[in-house]
């Protein structure tokens, strides 16, 4: 049996897993899906999120873990867990990108999103005055995130989506190929996604070949509209 952690993506929280959960759960694996800081149930300020402390956050899942666990990471999701996978290298079996930010050392997310002409977030985004944290506008959320997810769900989501910091999202990873690089690569690809268009996600999967491509026709959250096929690999991974 393996153990899974889940790595939600921007302005989300753990809660973003609730229907993909018990399904990976039922069939004997172990499951964990923490909030990042500020996300979900976790209050940290905003001034104290930082990518850095996204990621000790996911190193002190790992070290608390008997064996290497598959690391998935949603959208943003996809930086914190490279980011950890260059500290804890040892700990990981496999990486799982769900239609998230693959980087190369030195790269940050802003730098793939901003020329992503085909994405609805950032045309959408309403910035503190500090700039220190974004909301995206209320009206694009469903377009933009959730495009093919039940009513339900998008009311659902938008009842729990929070700020999100800006300072991960301009932070560069900072990676080798000795650690982060020898961890093997999963991309699950999202067709019909809106925050990060399939151009920029498959950009980003050439760039850092990964062992498997798997595609979802899907939009940005597969979670919602597709829990059984997004569990279903995730166990085949």
């Amino acid at each position: 049996m393996s153990t899974y952690v889940l790595i939600h993506g921007a302005w989300h929280g753990a809660w973003c897993w609730k229907n993909v959960i018990p399904l990976i759960e039922k069939e004997g694996h172990k499951v964990v899906a923490p909030d990042l800081p500020g996300h979900g149930k976790d209050k940290q300020p905003i001034a104290e999120i930082t990518l850095q402390a996204y990621t000790d956050r996911v190193c002190q899942i790992l070290d608390g873990q008997s064996e290497p666990v598959i690391l998935v990471g949603h959208s943003m999701g996809g930086v914190v867990i490279t980011q950890t996978a260059e500290y804890r290298p040892e700990k990981i079996k496999k990486l799982v990108y769900l239609t998230g930010f693959l980087l190369q050392n030195g790269e940050f997310l802003l730098q793939h999103a901003e020329p992503d002409t085909d994405a609805l977030v950032l045309p959408n985004l309403i910035m503190a005055e500090d700039q220190s944290y974004a909301n995206v506008k209320e009206e694009a959320l469903k377009e933009a995130f959730y495009a093919d997810c039940s009513d339900a769900d998008v009311e659902f989501a938008k009842s729990q989506l929070v700020p999100q910091a800006a300072a991960p999202l301009a932070t560069p990873v900072s990676t080798t190929e000795e650690n982060f690089g020898r961890v093997p690569r999963v991309f699950i690809s999202c067709s019909r996604d809106k925050a990060i268009s399939p151009s920029i996600q498959q950009k980003l999967y050439t760039a850092l070949p990964c062992e498997k491509v798997i595609s979802l026709d899907t939009s940005h959250s597969p979670f919602f509209s597709a829990p059984e096929e997004l569990a279903n690999h995730l166990l085949s991974i």
